[in-house]
């Protein structure tokens, strides 16, 4: 009996609980307007490069074409500044170290090449810079920031571990490549080492 006295206790508890909730509260908002849904989205104008920079792009695809990494140390040697490792090795030896390990270089740049370029300034010179991701800053790069399309391909092209190093306040940190407005190739880089 006491069970059933503190049953009907604790439903005529809920039922005065139920029957003293606040009145719900509408509130009508301006209509929206049907121009908003049929806008087309307007992607940024894409990065036309110098004549004398798709030059050279098309010298380094033709060289990694072929899969001559001589070929694209020749290129790289006609700048004194060129940068591909940290280690002081010729760039063709690096880059065949890679080739042994797995990381095949002529398949890298070209697949670089066939992202869109990104446009960067270093003192006062025009940088082209594949993948174009690579050419914003940390900041800009956190992928809360990024139209769906460019997250999506930030994480294709770096995975978790490289997000990771973007919140961390680090720049790109995959693999890249730059040509100046003169068609001179600056670097061929795996990591933060390009631009310094």
């Amino acid at each position: 009996m006491r069970f059933a006295s503190f049953t009907a206790l604790v439903a005529a508890l809920l039922l005065a609980a139920c029957s003293q909730a606040e009145p719900e509260v509408v509130v009508s908002l301006p209509p929206l307007s049907d121009e908003r849904f049929t806008e087309v989205p307007v992607e940024p104008a894409p990065v036309e490069i110098s004549k004398a920079a798709a030059k050279t792009r098309d010298a380094l695809i033709h060289e990694a074409t072929r899969g001559s990494l001589r070929g694209l140390a020749e290129i790289a040697a006609r700048n004194p500044d060129f940068k591909s490792n940290v280690g002081g090795q010729s760039h063709d030896r690096f880059w065949d170290l890679l080739r042994r390990t797995g990381v095949d270089p002529n398949r890298k740049l070209r697949e670089l090449f066939e992202q869109p370029a990104g446009l960067r300034e270093i003192d006062g010179q025009r940088w082209y810079v594949w993948p174009d991701l690579a050419a914003k800053d940390a900041a800009d790069l956190i992928p809360e920031k990024l139209t769906f399309q460019d997250r999506r391909r930030l994480e294709d092209l770096i995975r978790e571990d490289g997000i990771a190093r973007i919140r961390a306040g680090e720049g790109y940190p995959g693999m890249r490549t730059a040509i100046s407005e003169d068609g001179t190739w600056i670097y061929f880089v795996l990591g933060q080492d390009g631009e310094e």
